[in-house]
Parts: structure tokens; C-alpha cells; sequence
């Protein structure tokens, strides 16, 4: 009766202490995306349908023994809303069922207003749409998380990497209608283990799992000790620690049967011996057991705790540090990498000349696309500039915003890795004669709309308030689809969510694309941005650069030209002759106003970014006409027309 005391005791602690360290942990946010593609109203039909949805998958959470279901919401197809989750394959439905809701909270408050919105945590995944998502594979490459640290063998490592990622991609697709999961262990060194686990949501066919798996695992970092991908579809993690429990997966195919070993001698001596040992073994075994247990789950929880926070890994360049880089933003990249990714910066891998250094194409092994910027090892500015992207790319995300992948700091090199963008440049397409014919009205106003969201997304839908204060032609990228990405965050500025205006003393960005507050007051602020904004939309409806007007047309800006026209009801005479006869009229005529309205004098009557994208994107607000712009001499003046400041017309009252 005493053992059985001690042995139920001992277990009973055991899940004292577990029970207690699962309660602390809470799920481990990773990232989330909003695209803001399109919003819905606080009192909309789509928003009750979207919280009785998220309801729903939280309750089904808790059930779950698959850790993963799928709902909709709404009986209207247009305010439908479809959701799904898809949690880690070792947790139980208790595990699952926390992290499910705490997603259903957070996802709100991380995307408010969002018709589409997915998060990650590192216990599950929660994504919703105003679209039928169930069955559909995504790959969309969301985000790619490293480990700050490079392994020992990059060669002999990415073999056996590959190796066990094809192995587990292959038997995850293979889960049948249950779970989608496959996990691997692999002998790296003598003294280290490469841990792996694929996972894709199960209402995929085996076919889309292997096609998602294997787009994540080309496009996993190289020679790093540790890396995940987030993809709507599947998800992908490895490291050279455990981070998953083996003995809740599925376990792989079993290995061919082998030879019954030949039964054991028989045991002498007297049995109440044999007895007193078992039992003496068995308490033994059941403390160790626990104790080890409480030990591993103590440190897990420690571990979790040290990610979790914004521990900060400093980088040594020459005599300058570079801190406040956390481990789950930064993107270490060794120079060597760098070096054979870029054909050790061939002069044919060049694809240009940024600010403060040169811009490079490369491939990585995984056979992935990089442009590495080189900034000037001379340029102390070059170096600010690198700090500020660093600090500032990887906390943003949206698909009108390039993406930093990673940075190099070695020596003397300072090196800066985006995704490529196959198209170069806005300006590269816009005032070249005859590659402005592939620009045509509607790829133009697509890329107006894109510009617009984007800003709006660093001004008011990011986790942190951005001015870009150097937004103009040339950093506005084209991706394959001529869709645009803002890029070139050196000058960039954070702003608290209340600060509305700040000052500097040294002005930087490009004459021309400057508001005047700022040109000549060092003033800036998001209106700062809009007048640039403004100047650029002007530039993709007449096809010239601002500098042009200022040469032949007495020293006044593309505002200025378009003023005038405007002024005197004739605005179509500024289009771009490579458009031809084929455009909208209204959409003309609202993207000129809508540039001249940001190149206003006074940064109040200048719009929001959130005006404008509602402008651009048929759901019209009320703007006031245009009045002469900032930097134009002469005779000043509202539309002369009979109608009133604050009255919106359209493109056929414009003449």
C-alpha cells in the first residue's frame, strides 16, 4: 500500500508541475498579414459574420482531435465570411484550443477592419477571407523566419537538410484524410541532431502538399542553424533542437521486421529479491522521470520566455555597432553567401547605382532571387542609411512594401538582401520613350492604387507609424505583374501613433518631391509624404519627370503645369502621348485632382492616405477642389467654375 502511495504521488506531481508550467505558457505570436485589400464598415454585415465565425472555430478548437476545422459565416455570398485553423501536429485539443483563442482576439486587433487576415503563432495558424478558402493550396511566401547563427558545414548540412525535408514533405502529404504532419530527426555531428517538421492544413490533396511544401523548402535560408516558413497552405520549421514532441506525431513507416531475439536466460536466486529489485527499479525510473520532466519543461518555458522578448543580437562593423536588432526580424547573412550569390559582385550581376552604393543580382543555392544593395564603405551617411532599413523593413509587411530578406555586416561590408522585383524601377519604365508604351492607362492607375495603399499601410495600418520622406519614381519598384513596391527606407522616420509633426535639421530626400514645409522648414510629417505622393501621381499622368517643368516652363514644377491646364478646363492636355486615346476619363480627371490636391501649400489642405485610397478605389469621399499649388508664381485662384470648395466633381464637369 506504501509503494502504491509513493508511485501515485510521484505521478501526481509530476502532473502538478506540468500542469502548472502549461497554464504560464501562452502561445508564441510569429507574424501576422493584413493585405488591405479590401475593408469592411464597424457596423457592416460582414463584421457579425466574421465574429460568429471566429466563435465558431474557437468552439470547434476545442473538440478538435486533428487540430484543424474550417466554418463560414453569413448567408449572403458578397458578406459571407470563411475561415479556418490549422494547429502544431503534437499539440492535444487543449493546447490547440488556447491558441485557436487567442487568435480569435488578436487577429481583430492586429487587422482591424480586415476582409482578409492570417496569424501565426508557434503553436497554430488562424485565417480568414471574404473568399472560399477550404481546398484552395496558397504558397504565398508570408514570411521566412532564421536563426541568427551559421553552422559548422554549410555543405555537408544543406545535404542533409534537403534529404530530410523531402523525406518528411513526402510522408506529411501522404497523412490521408487525418493530419497532414511529418517530423524527422537526423545525425548532424557527434554531438548534434537536425530536427525538422512539415505540416499542411489536411483539407489539401497529397499532390498540393508536396507542391507548398516543396515551394517552402526552396525557399528556406542557407547555411543557417535554424529556419521557418509561414505559408497560408503549410508550414515548415527545422532547428538543431528539439521544438516539437515526437511521441504525439505520427510515427513514420515502420522498418522491416527483425529475428526474435532468443529468450533470456532464467533468473535464480530467491524471489522475494527479484521482487524488491523491480520494485526498487520502478521507483527509480518514476523520479527520475519526473524530475527530469519538471527540469525540460522549466527551461522550454525559460527558452520561450528569453524568444519572446526583444532580446537584442549585436552586429560589429569596423568601429560601429549596430544594436536593437531582435533575433526573430534580423536576417543574418554570412559574406561568403553574399559573395557567391552575386558572382563575388560581377560587374554583369549589376543591376544599378542606389543612394550610397550599388545594386546587385544574385541566387542563392536554394536557387531563390536576391538584389543585394552594397552601400559605400566610405559613407558614414551609407551606414545610417543600412541601420534605418534594418530597423525598419522587417517590422513591415505588405505586398506594396519590398521586403528586406536579410543584411550582411562583415568587415567592411555593409550589404542589404530584398526579394528581387524582376520590372527595375517606376522612373526606369515612365520617361524612357518607348518603354512607356508598356505602360498603359491601366497598368498606370494600378500602380497609382498600389503606391497609395502602400502609404497608407505605413502610415496608419502598420505596427509602427513610418514617413517615408524620400517616396519618388525611382524608389518605386515593379514586380512581374507591373505592380508597384515601395522601397529605399534610409531616410526613413518612425512617429509615435499620437505625434503629428517633427523637425530636423539636416533635410534629406530629393528636391522636387519635397513639400515646401519641409524643403524650407525642415517640418515633416505624413502630409510630407502625401505632397510627394502627389508629384508622383502628376508624373504618371503626363509621363515627365517634375525636374522637365522646371527647365521650360519658368522655373515652376509639373503642379504648377497642371494647375493651369486645370484652371483653365483643360485637363487632358497634359496626358502622356504614349497613351494614345485609351484611358477613363474619370479616372484621369480624379488622378489629377487628387495630385493636385496633395501639392497643396497648406499640409491641412492636403488629403489623408486614406482619402486617397478610398478615392482611387470607387468609394469616392467628398474633396474640395484644387487651388493653386505650393512653389507657383503668378496668379492664384480656385477653379473658376460655379461650383463650391467643397464639392467633388467629375471628369466630364472638368471642361
Amino acid at each position: 500500500m506504501n509503494s502504491c502511495f509513493i508511485i501515485s504521488l510521484c505521478l501526481s506531481s509530476s502532473f502538478f508541475f506540468i500542469d502548472i508550467l502549461s497554464i504560464e505558457a501562452a502561445p508564441e505570436y510569429l507574424f501576422h498579414d493584413c493585405p488591405n485589400t479590401t475593408l469592411f464598415t464597424p457596423n457592416s454585415t460582414y463584421r457579425s459574420n466574421l465574429h460568429a465565425l471566429l466563435s465558431s472555430l474557437s468552439s470547434a478548437a476545442a473538440g478538435s482531435t486533428d487540430g484543424f476545422a474550417n466554418a463560414t459565416a453569413g448567408q449572403s455570398p458578397l458578406e459571407r465570411a470563411y475561415g479556418l485553423f490549422l494547429c502544431r501536429g503534437d499539440l492535444n485539443s487543449t493546447e490547440c484550443s488556447r491558441c485557436v483563442a487567442t487568435g480569435e482576439w488578436d487577429i481583430l486587433q492586429r487587422c482591424p477592419n480586415q476582409r482578409v487576415s492570417t496569424i501565426w503563432y508557434d503553436q497554430c495558424m488562424l485565417r480568414y477571407s471574404n473568399r472560399s478558402i477550404l481546398s484552395a493550396m496558397e504558397r504565398s511566401l508570408d514570411r521566412v523566419l532564421y536563426d541568427v547563427g551559421n553552422v559548422t558545414d554549410p555543405t555537408r548540412f544543406m545535404q542533409l537538410l534537403g534529404e530530410t525535408l523531402n523525406d518528411i514533405a513526402t510522408r506529411a502529404s501522404a497523412g490521408g484524410s487525418g493530419k497532414k504532419v511529418a517530423a524527422a530527426e537526423a545525425n548532424f555531428t557527434s554531438s548534434q541532431k537536425l530536427y525538422a517538421l512539415a505540416q499542411c492544413t489536411p483539407d489539401l490533396t497529397a499532390s498540393d502538399c508536396v507542391k507548398c511544401l516543396q515551394f517552402a523548402i526552396a525557399n528556406l535560408p542557407q547555411g543557417k542553424q535554424g529556419g521557418r516558413l509561414l505559408a497560408p497552405s503549410c508550414n515548415l520549421r527545422y532547428e538543431l533542437y528539439p521544438f516539437y514532441d515526437a511521441s504525439a506525431l505520427p510515427s513514420p513507416a515502420p522498418p522491416p521486421p527483425v529475428p526474435a531475439p532468443p529468450p533470456p536466460a532464467p533468473v535464480t536466486g530467491p524471489k522475494i529479491a527479484f521482487e524488491s529489485n523491480i520494485f526498487t527499479m520502478i521507483i527509480i525510473v518514476i523520479a527520475v522521470s519526473v524530475v527530469s520532466t519538471v527540469v525540460v519543461l522549466f527551461l522550454a518555458r525559460c527558452f520561450s520566455r528569453r524568444n519572446a522578448t526583444d532580446t537584442h543580437a549585436v552586429v560589429q562593423g569596423g568601429q560601429i555597432g549596430l544594436t536593437e536588432i531582435t533575433n526573430s526580424q534580423s536576417m543574418l547573412y554570412d559574406l561568403t553567401t553574399i559573395l557567391a550569390a552575386t558572382s563575388n559582385f560581377s560587374c554583369q550581376n549589376k543591376l544599378g547605382n542606389g543612394g550610397f552604393g550599388e545594386v546587385f543580382l544574385g541566387t542563392l543555392l536554394n536557387g531563390l532571387p536576391i538584389a543585394v544593395k552594397r552601400l559605400s564603405q566610405s559613407s558614414r551617411q551609407g551606414f545610417e542609411e543600412f541601420k534605418n532599413e534594418v530597423m525598419l523593413l522587417p517590422k513591415l509587411q505588405h505586398r506594396n512594401v519590398v521586403q528586406l530578406l536579410g543584411f550582411c555586416l562583415e568587415g567592411e561590408e555593409k550589404l542589404l538582401v530584398y526579394e528581387f522585383v524582376q520590372n527595375k524601377s517606376l522612373d526606369y519604365f515612365l520617361f524612357d520613350p518607348e518603354k512607356n508604351k508598356h505602360l498603359n492607362w491601366s497598368t498606370r492607375y494600378n500602380i497609382a492604387c498600389g503606391i497609395a495603399q502602400g502609404m497608407r499601410y505605413l502610415h496608419e495600418d502598420s505596427r509602427i507609424r513610418i514617413i517615408h520622406r524620400d517616396l519618388k519614381s525611382s524608389n518605386i519598384l515593379l514586380d512581374s505583374e507591373m505592380n508597384p513596391k515601395i522601397s529605399d527606407f534610409g531616410m526613413a522616420r518612425i512617429f509615435r501613433i499620437d505625434q503629428t509633426l517633427a523637425m530636423t535639421e539636416r533635410i534629406a530626400g530629393t528636391y522636387g518631391y519635397m513639400s515646401p514645409e519641409y524643403a524650407m522648414n525642415g517640418q515633416f510629417s505624413v502630409k510630407s509624404d502625401v505632397y510627394s505622393l502627389g508629384i508622383l501621381l502628376l508624373e504618371l499622368i503626363i509621363g515627365k519627370k517634375n525636374g522637365f517643368f522646371n527647365q521650360v516652363d519658368g522655373g515652376e514644377g509639373i503642379a504648377c503645369y497642371a494647375w493651369k491646364n486645370w484652371r483653365d478646363g483643360t485637363p487632358l492636355l497634359v496626358l502622356d502621348p504614349a497613351l494614345g486615346g485609351t484611358y477613363s476619363v474619370n479616372e484621369v480627371a480624379k488622378c489629377i485632382k487628387i495630385g493636385l490636391l496633395c501639392a497643396q501649400e497648406d499640409p491641412n489642405h492636403r488629403p489623408t492616405m486614406a482619402d486617397i485610397v478610398r478615392e482611387l478605389t470607387s468609394h469616392p469621399v467628398t474633396l474640395e477642389l484644387p487651388r493653386q499649388p505650393a512653389f507657383c508664381h503668378g496668379r492664384t485662384g480656385r477653379l473658376e467654375s460655379d461650383k463650391s470648395p467643397g464639392r467633388s466633381i467629375t471628369g466630364a464637369e472638368l471642361w
